[in-house]
């Protein structure tokens, strides 16, 4: 993945123009974000993925905002092969501006590959953080700005259950089962078996009760 990183001391990004164009999905509409870097080949970078609805905190077009699908077109194409189970990893580039230890929590999420699943505790150690860090490690990924492109829906509770999602718990469960892992280890805890019930004899059926046998 072609990343870029950003941060304070990368600069401002408000003197660059940002731009934004929305994507039908599996998810609902998503909200697609860019910003222009200079400095790159493709002159732009995406910086922010979100869901325009269920997602209270993603960010929503401003008044300078600029409305164009185009610079979006590697992302849209990397998405749908995504949605079509045709791709894997994406490669694009990126720009965020979070704080530091975000940035490093962020890039993390780069490393879980397809098809599996890490808890909070063992991402707060892949970015050298003890585990008891993993509250703070929990609150940068329920701030990742990059959905699906940097895969905080990949990171479980320690007991297995899949937590918190900022755009939703149904959102993430649909995500780790387009991916095969759901399903299999991830299933949600099997209620008990119920009670056996009494069954009539079959020969002697009582009035109103149909006879039942084992087959």
């Amino acid at each position: 993945m072609t990343t870029t990183r950003g941060g304070p001391a990368s600069g401002s990004a408000d003197s660059r123009q940002t731009t934004y164009t929305t994507l039908p999905s599996p998810l609902g509409d998503l909200l697609l974000v860019g910003i222009e870097r200079p400095d790159l080949p493709t002159g732009f970078a995406l910086s922010g993925l979100s869901c325009m609805t269920g997602q209270p905190r993603a960010a929503r077009p401003g008044p300078t905002w600029r409305r164009a699908p185009e610079p979006f077109r590697p992302a849209a194409t990397q998405l749908a092969e995504y949605f079509a189970g045709q791709r894997h990893t994406f490669d694009l580039p990126l720009w965020t501006g979070g704080s530091a230890f975000a940035e490093r929590v962020w890039r993390a999420l780069e490393t879980i590959p397809f098809g599996t699943t890490i808890t909070y505790g063992q991402l707060a150690g892949r970015i050298g953080a003890g585990r008891s860090d993993a509250r703070a490690v929990g609150t940068a990924v329920g701030a990742n700005p990059l959905l699906l492109v940097r895969p905080c829906h990949r990171v479980i509770g320690a007991d297995g259950r899949l937590r918190g999602f900022a755009a939703g718990l149904d959102r993430k469960e649909f995500l780790l089962r387009h991916e095969g892992v759901l399903g299999a280890a991830l299933d949600l805890p099997i209620p008990p078996p119920a009670a056996p019930r009494h069954v009539p004899s079959a020969s002697t059926p009582s009035a109103g009760t149909l006879s039942v046998s084992a087959s």
